[in-house]
């Protein structure tokens, strides 16, 4: 298709949106802007600019509204947990495992992942630094050791795949014109072997500070803890009280009911999600829109059971009240991809026809993917430059601290710059996507996510990025040449 001014224009929004992550600021006006420029350019109009601005915020939320409603159910499930008390059930066995600060560091780095893994970080690591950071602090592992591994293994390895609920590979697939399959098994694999590496030189950093179990240099550790996260233990003690209070045996029966009950559904879904992976059953192709709706069943069917058990009649009300929290959490952390997916689902011509109002019969531009297309001589057929070249732009779509607002231009260039690179559309956005949530997500950027765990660990958001620094991009180097070479 032969290049127009809104494609030229396209491409300046696009450059706009890179060089405001560079800075740190958000891009939803930019990319709405860019939306109804580019719609006024190309169609000749402001009505159809308006209309567009309109459309493309209808289409993205309804491409993506699966995503809200996993994240909503999954939230509203671990609220009713608390409830119970069955969360707390869950991890308390855990810290009796932790008999020295070697220990204590892989078991962190376990319970993290799978906690992570299936609820978020975000709502997971409060509960996990609370319960098990001070445990993992008396066995001798030291406060600053306990936040790498945390976030590492949390806001890192666990989210970057996004495996069980999907909605990073979900983001990065549909605006690059994939199916989501395409690239969450490859982000799963890549996210293991960039996380296996950044733990490994994370751990060969701290080993000589690793102390005894229960010396005195681990006890003022965790005492300057406990003294630095005051609020946080009044939080505990006004829980603890509180279930001693109001509910009694009754919750301490179920409490632990549920906390055997939801780990083995838990584990049921994920043994049955990887055994649709091999074999050769009709559900082997169950991932994605289908991996989404059987966890998020699960989830309700689970929410539904805890409420009960809770509240008896009151779960008519209570279980409303965990659905409309799951909702505002989830569009608190979601809301901005709206608009930003959008402007970048206008990259794609899938998407033009129903955003700029166009015919059955007209043709539907691909901007961003019509850009590349026109560029391809100039774009070297080099799979080591695509690759890395990904990764960069990943990285610095993460710099804004989000880690999901670059999902949709990562997804996108890796569509439209496939047939160039000479390596897999998944791969290349399975790489994108490593970027721009290991950055973003909570691991290298101190106004990002990473700020929870320094608080609850008790130090330096700061100091906890720059020691971040080196084991996670030594492991998306490794990922992304482990990609290049057998991907």
């Amino acid at each position: 298709m032969e290049l127009t001014a809104a494609h030229w224009l396209y491409a300046l929004v696009t450059l706009v949106v890179i060089v405001t992550m560079l800075f740190r600021r958000g891009v939803v006006l930019p990319t709405i802007v860019g939306t109804f420029l580019v719609a006024c350019v190309y169609k000749g109009s402001f009505v159809g600019g308006f209309m567009a601005v309109f459309n493309a915020n209808l289409v993205a939320a309804r491409e993506l509204f699966s995503i809200f409603l996993i994240i909503t159910l999954m939230v509203a499930l671990l609220n009713s947990l608390k409830d119970l008390g069955a969360d707390q059930k869950m991890i308390i066995p855990i810290q009796k495992v932790m008999v020295n600060g070697h220990i204590a560091y892989f078991v962190l780095m376990v319970v993290t992942y799978v906690i992570s893994l299936f609820f978020w970080p975000t709502p997971a690591v409060p509960l996990i630094c609370a319960l098990l950071v001070p445990a993992a602090m008396r066995a001798g592992l030291p406060a600053m050791g306990a936040a790498m591994i945390v976030a590492i293994a949390g806001q890192g390895m666990a989210l970057s795949s996004d495996y069980i609920m999907q909605i990073a590979p979900m983001l990065t697939a549909t605006s690059g014109g994939m199916e989501t399959v395409q690239v969450a098994d490859k982000a799963m694999i890549l996210s293991l072997i960039t996380g296996v590496t950044a733990v490994a030189v994370a751990y060969a950093m701290m080993y000589k500070s690793i102390a005894k179990p229960n010396s005195e240099e681990a006890q003022n550790a965790v005492d300057l803890l406990n003294s630095m996260t005051a609020d946080k233990d009044s939080v505990e003690a006004e829980v603890s009280a509180a279930s001693e209070v109001t509910i009694g045996h009754r919750k301490e029966i179920w409490g632990k009911v549920f906390a055997v009950l939801v780990p083995l559904s838990m584990l049921a879904v994920m043994i049955f999600m990887f055994s649709t992976k091999v074999g050769n059953s009709e559900a082997g192709t169950f991932a994605g829109g289908d991996g989404a709706a059987f966890i998020g069943g699960v989830a309700a069917v689970l929410l539904i059971l805890a409420s009960v058990a809770f509240g008896r009649i009151h779960a008519l009300d209570k279980i409303g009240d965990h659905i409309t929290d799951g909702f505002v959490f989830a569009f608190r952390a979601m809301g901005p991809v709206i608009p930003i997916a959008g402007f970048f689902f206008l990259g794609s011509s899938d998407f033009t026809g129903s955003i700029l109002s166009l015919g059955e019969e007209a043709a539907k531009p691909g901007f961003l993917f019509d850009l590349v297309q026109s560029a391809q001589a100039s774009i070297p057929e080099n799979a080591f430059f695509s690759a890395f070249g990904i990764l960069i732009v990943g990285i610095i779509t993460g710099l804004d601290g989000s880690g999901f607002s670059g999902l949709p231009l990562v997804g996108a260039l890796s569509g439209a710059m496939s047939n160039s690179a000479g390596i897999d559309p998944g791969t290349l956005a399975a790489i994108g996507q490593m970027g721009s949530v290991w950055t973003g997500g909570g691991t290298l950027i101190a106004w990002s996510s990473l700020v929870a765990v320094a608080g609850f660990c008790g130090v330096s958001v700061l100091e906890l990025a720059r020691k971040n620094f080196i084991p996670v991009m030594t492991g998306l180097v490794v990922a992304t040449l482990a990609a290049i070479l057998f991907m």
